[in-house]
C-alpha cells in the first residue's frame, strides 16, 4: 500500500472514530494501552487479491489503527466475493474496504457509509478492462466471439464483471456469444489469460500493473482490449452502529 494511501485511511478513519485528532510531535512518541475490554473493531478487505497477499498489505494499517484507537482491530479477508458479501450482510464489519458495487449496495441495505476511497498509482480512478495477449490476434471485442473470457472476482466484481461485461454488451456480445468463467480474484484472471489458459480476462485496468502480477508474469505481452471511462476508486466504509463512545479521548495520533 503506498504511504499516503496508508496515511489518509488512517486519518479519516480515526476522525470519523474519536473526532478531530490531536496531533503529538514526533519526537514525543509515546505506546499507547490497547485496551481489552472492548471488542475488536473488525476491519474486513474484500477478495481483490489472494489471502496471503491481503494479510501482508494490510497487516500495518490493522496495527497502527489498533495502537491509535487504543483498541484491537482484527484484520479480515475472505477467499472469494461470495464469501465476503456474507460477511456485508451478516454486518460483521466495522470498518470495510471492498469495490463500488458493494458500496451501493451495502449503503442502502446494510448501513454502511463510504468514508475516502483509494489512490492507486497517483490516480484516484479506475476503469473496467478486457485484457488479452498481444499475440492472440484479437483487434477488438467482436473479435471474442466463442471464446473464453475468464472474469475476476464474480458477478459482484465491479471492474472484473459488472463493467467487463458492460463492454462486451456495448460490442454487441451477449452472454451466449462467449463462454464465461470465472477467477477467484482478478489477478488470476490476468495471469490464467498470460498463461492462455482463457482467451480474455475481465479486470480493472490497474491490475496488469499490481506487483503480484508483474512479478508473476510478462505484463509486457499482455493489452488492453478495451477499457471503460474511468470511475472513483475503490472505496472504504464504516458501519453507522459503530460506536464512537468507545472510541473517545483516545485522541493520540502519530502523523
Amino acid at each position: 500500500m503506498r504511504k499516503s494511501l496508508f496515511a489518509s485511511i488512517v486519518f479519516i478513519i480515526c476522525l470519523f472514530l474519536i473526532g478531530t485528532p490531536q496531533l503529538q510531535a514526533a519526537n514525543t512518541p509515546t505506546e499507547p494501552h490497547i485496551s481489552s475490554s472492548k471488542k475488536p473493531l473488525i476491519m474486513g478487505i474484500f477478495p481483490r487479491r489472494n489471502i496471503k497477499a491481503t494479510y501482508k498489505l494490510f497487516t500495518p494499517l490493522a496495527k497502527h489503527l489498533s495502537k491509535i484507537l487504543k483498541r484491537d482491530v482484527k484484520l479480515v479477508t475472505t477467499k472469494d466475493f461470495d464469501t465476503f458479501w456474507k460477511g456485508i450482510k451478516n454486518q460483521e464489519y466495522d470498518i470495510v474496504h471492498f469495490n463500488q458495487y458493494h458500496y451501493i449496495v451495502s449503503n442502502k441495505l446494510y448501513g454502511y457509509n463510504v468514508i475516502l476511497m483509494n489512490q492507486e498509482f497517483g490516480q484516484s480512478t479506475i476503469s473496467g478492462s478486457i485484457v488479452v495477449r498481444k499475440d492472440s490476434g484479437f483487434e477488438s471485442l467482436k473479435d471474442l466471439k466463442n471464446k473464453t473470457i475468464l472474469f475476476g472476482g464474480g458477478p459482484r466484481a465491479m471492474q472484473s464483471y459488472i463493467a467487463a461485461t458492460w463492454l462486451l454488451q456495448q460490442a454487441g456480445l451477449k452472454k451466449n456469444d462467449y463462454i464465461e468463467k470465472i477467477a477467484v480474484n482478478p489477478p488470476n484472471a490476468v495471469m490464467s489469460t498470460y498463461h492462455k489458459q482463457a482467451d480474455a480476462a475481465g479486470t480493472g485496468d490497474v491490475v496488469v500493473r499490481l506487483d503480484i502480477v508483474k512479478n508473476a508474469v510478462d505484463v509486457s505481452q499482455l493489452k488492453y482490449l478495451a477499457r471503460t471511462e474511468p470511475m472513483s476508486q475503490l472505496p472504504w466504509a464504516v458501519h453507522k452502529n459503530l460506536d464512537k463512545k468507545n472510541c473517545k479521548n483516545n485522541s493520540n495520533f502519530v502523523g
